[in-house]
């Protein structure tokens, strides 16, 4: 398959997308996956990307700055994989969640604003716009929540809040949920993020 990537069975019949952040691999979230939800189906690949030897799941030209050529490629080949994986494990593609911390949030985003059919939602821990859609994706009967850091250098207010901004207009059920906090999660936010699972899964 086009991606490297680990696939754990579940009972449920949601499968979570999981989407590493910079410098993590295909193993990072299963622990953070299985505590928020125990039942889900798990598919966590590794981004393709290599920023000084760390996995990303696209390039950046700066810190900040993304390479969007870079990123519709990439999110059009993550869209794919996710199909093919679907057949490969007979799991039902539309009960397809991500799971997205910091550049795994933003793929995530980028995949709903460009291949909508790919998810039905997701929990995006610490994510920005990654880019604008060239036109507004239809994600009315998706559910997503979004994790920020009031002061996260990586992830500024104002792009966290286009994000929202952005996936609202296009009909999505968003939930953004502000922690006082930098870039890293805390027990509290990943509380909420599984109790909102928890009504989905």
């Amino acid at each position: 398959m086009s991606f490297i990537h680990r696939f754990e069975p579940g009972t449920s019949d949601t499968t979570l997308l999981l989407l590493h952040g910079t410098g993590g691999n295909e193993h990072d979230l299963i622990g953070l996956a299985r505590d928020l939800s125990p039942t889900a189906k798990l598919l966590s690949p590794r981004g393709k990307v290599l920023e000084n030897g760390a996995p990303r799941f696209f390039r950046r030209l700066a810190m900040g700055v993304f390479d969007e050529v870079d990123l519709k490629a990439q999110a059009a080949d993550l869209a794919r994989f996710v199909q093919e994986a679907a057949e490969r494990y007979s799991f039902d593609a539309g009960r397809v969640y991500a799971l997205g911390y910091s550049n795994g949030a933003n793929i995530a985003a980028a995949l709903l604003l460009l291949y909508p059919e790919v998810l039905a939602g997701g929990v995006l821990l610490r994510p920005v716009l990654p880019l604008e859609p060239p036109t507004l994706p239809d994600l009315s009967g998706k559910a997503v929540f979004l994790a920020a850091g009031r002061r996260d250098p990586w992830a500024p207010s104002e792009r966290v809040e286009a994000l929202a901004r952005w996936l609202e207009q296009a009909g999505a059920n968003v939930e953004l949920r502000w922690q006082d906090a930098g870039h890293e999660l805390h027990p509290e936010e990943l509380e909420a993020a599984r109790a909102w699972l928890a009504r989905r899964v």
